[in-house]
């Protein structure tokens, strides 16, 4: 027997023993273990004391420093997770509870362990005689390789645990506040107008047409890429889901209470606390001030989305200078393009023989700076479109004596914070989509697209404003897109619905929040082409649930519609792909009765390799670790980007 502070060996791992040698990750404890192959002694790790299986390794069994083995460590992951020859089998076994009450165990391997059938056997077959007896064993395949492989024991999916999970930590932080609970969709939104920002709200699935506030509870499952879980990375707040936390909660509703998301917990922190007296007239957050480029919106054309940069936010909108910016870099390359892979990862130098091994090129710079840029040409379509400039909405504006008049009446609101900001905004909004373009605009927008688009049968009308996708305001969500758009009637009344949704109550009033002027405020409008696709979805290049992992990139998928997942009216598929060492893992199946067939599930580990080469592309600084939110969708062997933007850090 090792000492008690290094783990067990061989022993029998009653309940004493593994509350004794367990940490917790995401609500779930957890005993990390090794196998010996040549003796099959199992040892059973203090993660107290040892964070990865490598350092308990070194110190107990190699009697190597942790110095030694970081040169190697490399070498030694390769060994322990790839080799058919492998003297270690290393593991974590995890305690769960089934709805109905039952315990039961899981054992798993990490993401990258290529473990086949033989091994998951001798593995399952070494540990099951060691756990306690009252409680069942299964194998967790965590790749959808081990998934082929695990037949020979007892399993149980990561997608079927997701749904038996009671707690997950979607965004970790903790505040004060009151308790608002609402048993429904209808009877948020008839209360609405009576939240305030210190308010904390619980539902069962809270929608995304929220305002800001100070904390999220939902009491069933959502996806971390919701447009909710977005602002609520953006604003800072704590998000969390706690099945069946809204009947034991209902008595608080109304009452202050502080609440903590912590993901090393087993479940959200959630109790009475003191109404603050006086209450707080404004938050912490309205001193910090969100400051726009000054917008141009005098001398500006309509344009092609590939003749767009970064540069042109300030006249078209981030969304069409983003979506620009990405034509250019598939046809040009970027300098780039490589600089999340180029960073050292302690105690790795960098990442590059990793992508190489992916792109099945040399390691060398030059090499895979040039292997990259073809695999993006080559696997990532930005679909064909048109950018309308903010000159044009101005000159739409001002052609209306009674819609200026009616904004004047609004910046008077604003500047009073009277309570006639809400009506006037939902009667801008009406007068916009009620007044015709002038024909002198009009004509204009029809020339282009019947130069530029000539065929296209179905489009897609997107916002694009100066005012969204900003590092420090996200407005995910909040302006309006239209798809289906088959003809030119049609188009016309989108293009001024994409107008007023700038006028919204909701965008204006968080714009307001955040300092940011209405004069400055401009929405440039995005045509596209609607292409067919087969599923679609989301995908942030980051584990939003463990921001410490620098493998993983977090990918949603539907067989429906995007705008269902980041809407949170469909739970979709979830996955976490490794765009390290290769491979991916479901998470949740979410509302569909399968996953999705082997050749998608390649196509998707695709978009995660292209998402990181992207993100470096895109990052605001230059350690290119700033994720990026991107919207795709997928036919046969193509990969179609609808729009991308910096995702909460």
């Amino acid at each position: 027997m090792l000492e008690s502070s290094a783990g067990v060996i061989n022993e029998r791992l009653t309940r004493e023993a593994f509350s004794s040698l367990c940490g917790t990750l995401a609500g779930v404890p957890f005993v990390k273990l090794v196998v010996v192959r040549e003796t099959g002694d199992v040892h059973f790790i203090n993660a107290n004391r040892y964070r990865f299986h490598s350092d308990y390794i070194a110190e107990q069994i190699l009697n190597l420093s942790s110095d030694e083995l970081d040169q190697e460590l490399d070498a030694f992951n390769d060994e322990v997770y790839s080799s058919p020859e492998r003297r270690f089998l290393l593991a974590t076994l995890g305690q769960h509870q089934s709805k109905k009450g039952k315990q039961f165990l899981t054992l798993e391997t990490v993401e990258v362990d290529n473990m086949g059938a033989e091994m998951i056997r001798g593995l399952y077959q070494a540990v099951s005689p060691l756990t306690d007896r009252r409680h069942r064993l299964f194998f967790k395949p965590n790749n959808h390789e081990q998934e082929v492989n695990a037949s020979g024991v007892p399993v149980v999916t990561a997608s079927a645990l997701f749904a038996e999970a009671e707690y997950l930590p979607l965004n970790s932080g903790e505040v004060t506040g009151r308790l608002r609970v609402f048993r429904s969709a209808e009877e948020f939104r008839s209360q609405r107008d009576s939240l305030e920002w210190y308010d904390i709200i619980l539902m069962d699935r809270v929608p995304d047409d929220i305002p800001r506030l100070s904390g999220i509870i939902n009491s069933n499952h959502t996806t971390p890429l919701s447009h909710t879980n977005v602002l609520a990375s953006g604003w800072q707040i704590p998000n969390a889901v706690q099945l069946g936390i809204r009947e034991r909660a209902a008595e608080m509703d109304k009452q202050w209470v502080h609440y903590r998301v912590d993901s090393e917990a087993r479940e959200v922190l959630l109790k009475s606390a003191e109404a603050p007296d006086p209450l707080p007239r404004k938050p912490s957050w309205a001193v910090h001030q969100v400051r726009l480029e000054q917008p141009d919106s005098e001398s500006a054309g309509i344009v092609s989305l590939n003749e767009l940069r970064l540069n042109d936010r300030y006249r078209y909108g981030t969304k069409a200078a983003n979506l620009g910016e990405l034509m250019h870099l598939l046809e040009h390359g970027s300098s780039k393009l490589l600089g999340y892979y180029q960073l050292p990862r302690p105690p790795r130098e960098n990442l590059l023989t990793h992508l190489a091994e992916f792109l099945g090129t040399e390691s060398e710079v030059k090499a895979l700076m040039a292997s990259a840029r073809t695999f993006l040409k080559e696997n990532v379509t930005i679909p064909r479109g048109l950018a309308i400039p903010f000159s044009f909405q101005r000159l739409f504006l001002e052609s209306s004596p009674t819609i200026q008049q009616t904004i004047g009446k609004l910046k008077m609101a604003l500047q009073l914070d009277a309570r006639e900001v809400d009506p006037l905004c939902v009667s801008l909004q009406n007068l916009i989509r009620n007044t015709r373009i002038p024909d002198s605009l009009r004509e204009q927008i029809d020339e282009q697209i019947t130069m530029n688009l000539m065929g296209v049968s179905s489009f897609v009308v997107r916002s694009s404003s100066n005012a969204e996708d900003l590092e420090e305001f996200s407005a995910a969500g909040v302006y309006e897109s239209i798809n289906h758009v088959t003809t030119a009637d049609k188009l016309f009344e989108s293009i001024k619905k994409v107008w007023a949704s700038l006028l919204s109550p909701r965008s204006t009033r968080l714009r307001q929040e955040v300092g940011i002027s209405l004069d400055d405020s401009y929405m440039g409008v995005v045509i596209q082409e609607e292409v067919p696709s087969d599923f679609g979805g989301v995908m942030v290049t980051t584990n939003p649930t463990n921001r410490g992992d620098f493998r993983n990139v977090y990918l949603n998928a539907s067989v429906k519609s995007v705008e269902n997942i980041v809407g949170g009216t469909e739970l979709p598929i979830q996955y976490l792909f490794n765009t390290v060492e290769g491979g991916g893992k479901t998470l949740s199946l979410g509302d569909a009765d399968r996953d999705l067939p082997t050749e998608q599930l390649n196509l998707l580990g695709q978009l995660a390799f292209a998402g990181r080469l992207l993100q470096s592309h895109f990052s605001p600084d230059y350690t290119f670790s700033w994720p990026v939110d991107i919207e795709w969708l997928a036919s046969e062997d193509r990969i179609y980007i609808l729009q991308l933007r910096p995702y909460a850090k």
